[in-house]
């Protein structure tokens, strides 16, 4: 498998319907916005569903959530220690991660866990991810709900057994990226790689369904990816990302569906990207 020889920039389009795309703990749970009222998705939470994206692709994945473990392991420590068990040398230690687990090559990892045998490291990853946010101001509601059933054996279901449950009405989410060639030298990031990112990206949404985010209620609608020509790439990223613009057909309706925005892109002479559908 060959190195990443060519940079790359990607753009998502993230359609969201009476769903709570990422819910903030700090806030009860409701849907992340900034003071203007648009919604965001934290690069973090667009970073654990790639990596479950990865594990459904059958890939070893170093960060896995509780209820997707496949190893074993109860921790990153027992993971990491067991896994890289014996190796002191930071260089040779960086690198085995690298070669075991996609999401270290792909995002990087600390490496900086409790005991004598353990080795502190840290791995740059070469796909740095911007946290999506809503091209308009989004509409988040709440509903209470109440339980239909006791939970304890003698409780008595009354009206104060209530809860709160948070969701944006629409908003359309854009997401962006990049994928840096000299890092991914550093990890061994491969060309093959770099396509099983960008098929993670186009089924973001496949087996995430949850109370919050039901079937369809989520969805790629577009992706735009460009692989330049050259490793430091023929435009910066921020002007590739710029070159796609979304803009409301009608700034007086309040949009309710991806179809009251107009989507184009700004041709950039010599890069072409490659238009996806996501699924």
């Amino acid at each position: 498998m060959s190195t990443l020889q060519n940079k790359i920039d990607f753009v998502a389009l993230i359609s969201v319907n009476m769903a709570n795309a990422n819910g903030d703990p700090l806030n009860g749970n409701r849907p992340r916005t900034d003071y203007n009222n648009f919604g965001e998705i934290s690069d973090v939470c667009i970073k654990r569903k790639i990596r479950n994206r990865m594990q459904d692709q059958g890939y070893k994945v170093f960060v896995q959530s509780d209820d997707r473990c496949d190893d074993g392991f109860g921790s990153l420590s027992e993971r990491a220690s067991t896994t890289l068990k014996g190796i002191k040398n930071r260089e040779e230690y960086t690198k085995k991660a690298c070669e075991t687990w996609l999401d270290v090559r792909t995002f990087g990892q600390v490496f900086a866990f409790k005991g004598k045998d353990s080795v502190s490291a840290g791995v740059r990853g070469p796909v740095s991810i911007h946290q999506a946010v809503s091209i308009s101001p989004v509409d988040v509601q709440t509903l209470q709900i109440t339980k239909s059933v006791n939970g304890e054996p003698g409780e008595k279901r009354s009206s104060d057994t209530m809860g709160n449950k948070h969701f944006v009405q629409f908003g359309l989410y854009l997401l962006k990226g990049s994928i840096n060639v000299q890092l991914a030298e550093k990890t061994g990031f491969t060309e093959e790689d770099a396509q099983v990112v960008k098929e993670c990206l186009r089924t973001l949404f496949v087996n995430d369904a949850s109370a919050a985010r039901p079937d369809g209620s989520m969805e790629v609608v577009k992706l735009f990816w460009w692989q330049h020509n050259c490793k430091d790439g023929q435009y910066s990223s921020a002007k590739v990302h710029r070159s796609v613009k979304v803009t409301l057909k009608d700034s007086d309706h309040i949009p309710s569906s991806v179809d009251d925005y107009a989507i184009t892109v700004e041709a950039l002479p010599g890069l072409e990207p490659e238009v996806i559908d996501g699924l």
